[in-house]
């Protein structure tokens, strides 16, 4: 008896914690399943993610830099992916090809967790690339006014065009009184790379894109040393996200919590 096939596809992609979380969730779902990295070269995602359907692949995780592959390469998208422009989850079935963005819903879930509210709240996301995109759309959903600020204006435009109801300013301008300020820059910065009065992060909820296994990334580090009220990394994103995808591919809302201990050590 054959077993279902399910692969992140990036570059790079050894990093990748995608694996050991849905194992964890196969496991204490009973779920009989295989779950590889794929690295495909920079131009060679469709090629790539062909091949592992054709040998009977029967989903795919998207991370960087395929999003907007995956938007383009499948035939069906949700209306997350749509207003993105990006594809992390892809569903294989037969001929069908279905993408998804679960980014956005994967960081509402964490906030949710951790008794965040975005709803009447000033969202500051920095960064206005694909990670951005993601996750304005979900927040502009749950009642957050959101604002995007990045270093370079040209990118400004092209996001506030996707979203007419957020504002947006370079990141040299941001000042302070926010309640929660989102890091969605691609880079795993420096804290001298940020171009960002400190007092933007005084009293915010802040929280990294980015992760690690103990919490600790460039941003937390920074934020945690300018009096922020709560500074979080982005693995509970990452764990509820796949858990997102673990539900499209097997029907299966599994248990992200406790993968999320698991992966901190808990």
């Amino acid at each position: 008896m054959s077993v279902d096939r399910y692969a992140v596809i990036g570059n790079p992609v050894s990093h990748s914690l995608s694996p050991e979380i849905h194992s964890e969730f196969a496991r204490q779902t009973n779920q009989d399943l295989q779950y590889v990295r794929i690295e495909a070269p920079y131009d060679g995602f469709e090629s790539a993610a062909r091949n592992f359907m054709c040998q009977g692949g029967c989903g795919l995780s998207v991370t960087a830099p395929f999003k907007g592959d995956a938007c383009r390469w499948v035939h069906e998208i949700d209306e997350y992916a749509a207003e993105s422009g990006a594809v992390n989850c892809i569903s294989m079935n037969g001929n069908a090809i279905k993408g998804f963005n679960t980014d956005g819903i994967g960081l509402l879930r964490d906030f949710f967790r951790m008794n965040w509210k975005t709803k009447g709240l000033r969202v500051l996301v920095l960064g206005a690339g694909g990670a951005a995109r993601g996750i304005v759309g979900p927040i502009l959903r749950d009642g957050g006014f959101v604002t995007v600020a990045n270093r370079t204006v040209q990118k400004l435009a092209g996001i506030e065009s996707l979203f007419p109801n957020i504002s947006t300013m370079p990141m040299a301008d941001v000042r302070s009184d926010w309640d929660i300020v989102i890091n969605a820059t691609s880079a795993h910065l420096q804290s001298a790379e940020l171009p960002v009065d400190p007092q933007a992060f005084k009293g915010a909820r802040c929280y990294d894109l980015a992760y690690s296994r103990n919490g600790t990334t460039p941003f937390t580090a920074l934020t945690g040393q300018c009096d922020a009220k709560e500074v979080h990394d982005g693995l509970g994103m990452l764990v509820f996200q796949a858990a997102c995808a673990f539900k499209v591919w097997r029907g299966i809302d599994p248990d992200a919590v406790s993968v999320l201990e698991h992966l901190r050590g808990q």
